[in-house]
């Protein structure tokens, strides 16, 4: 288990810094373009980059405490500092992409062409390439960890890949005499990148909040538990959100007739069967006497 977190927190960390350093690189050379041929698209996508940079740095330094232990300040773990991160890159992604909007809006208001020229192409192309070697990686990576900082990261090097395609569109439309291409697809391109920051934030304020689970999560974990021999009926079932995973309260009836020592087995039995399930994180069971009635919620009673 130990090893498990470790390896975990060893690819948390090398894929934050593969989008700190992708970043970085893209913002160089777009950038360099953008200033040396009056390319306002390329300078804003070097500046949306930025932004991207200092998101990157965050989930590298606040993202993998969530991978500590549990301490005596954090007795249930570090779990909520994850989407915490995650709820921060969302964000700003939602803000970029209302920059962005803005910016197009200007383009097509106060329409300033840049100069010509295929270096512009040049210098897209491989902002493209770096952003979308960085997005296999990172969900390469994020196969075996389910980080969801790492997963919004994800989705803004595809968000930076909308936005220099956009920027693309904008140079061929100068290159061949129509320059307005540029601030429309920007304007297209923003209201997606919008869309995907408010999603990731709702997610992950759900995770924060403590939302309940689905019915089907539910419905696996009371399949889990009936499926005991020793069970005889299942009520109070709470399921919520502690983190990104899940935090199980649950009262079951057993023989109130059984030895001690039985039931403590099989108590210990059922919250390892919950714990093994997709997205459980840690079960609370308490053990009631079958047919005594004194429960509160009969409705998952067999």
């Amino acid at each position: 288990m130990v090893d498990d977190a470790a390896d975990g927190r060893g690819g948390f960390v090398r894929a934050s810094w593969a989008n700190v350093l992708g970043n970085a690189v893209k913002i160089l050379a777009e950038g360099a373009a953008g200033l040396a041929f009056g390319s306002v698209a390329l300078v804003a996508d070097a500046a949306h980059s930025v932004a991207d940079l200092v998101a990157s740095v965050v989930v590298l330094v606040w993202g993998r405490s969530s991978f500590e232990e549990p301490d005596d300040t954090h007795p249930h773990g570090h779990d909520r500092i994850e989407p915490l991160t995650a709820l921060f890159v969302g964000a700003v992604i939602a803000v970029l992409g209302l920059y962005l909007f803005y910016e197009s809006v200007q383009g097509l208001v106060f329409p300033d062409p840049p100069a010509a020229s295929p270096l512009l192409l040049g210098a897209l192309g491989f902002a493209i390439a770096d952003m979308y070697l960085v997005y296999r990686y990172t969900e390469y990576v994020n196969a075996d960890i389910g980080s969801t900082a790492l997963e919004a990261l994800a989705t803004d090097c595809l968000n930076d890949i909308y936005t220099s395609f956009a920027a693309v569109v904008g140079v061929f439309g100068v290159l061949f005499g129509h320059p307005v291409l540029d601030p429309l697809a920007g304007a297209l391109v923003s209201v997606l990148v919008v869309y995907q920051g408010v999603e990731i934030g709702r997610e992950n304020v759900e995770y924060l909040t403590g939302a309940a689970a689905d019915a089907d999560q539910r419905a696996e974990i009371t399949g889990a538990l009936r499926d005991h021999p020793a069970v005889e009926g299942v009520h109070d079932l709470t399921v919520f959100y502690d983190g990104t995973v899940l935090e199980v309260e649950v009262h079951v009836e057993v023989d109130g007739d059984m030895p001690f020592r039985r039931a403590h087995d099989i108590e210990s039995d059922l919250i390892d069967r919950l714990r093994g399930l997709e997205d459980v994180g840690d079960a609370h069971i308490h053990l009631d006497p079958s047919g005594i009635g004194e429960w509160k919620d009969r409705d998952d009673k067999r």
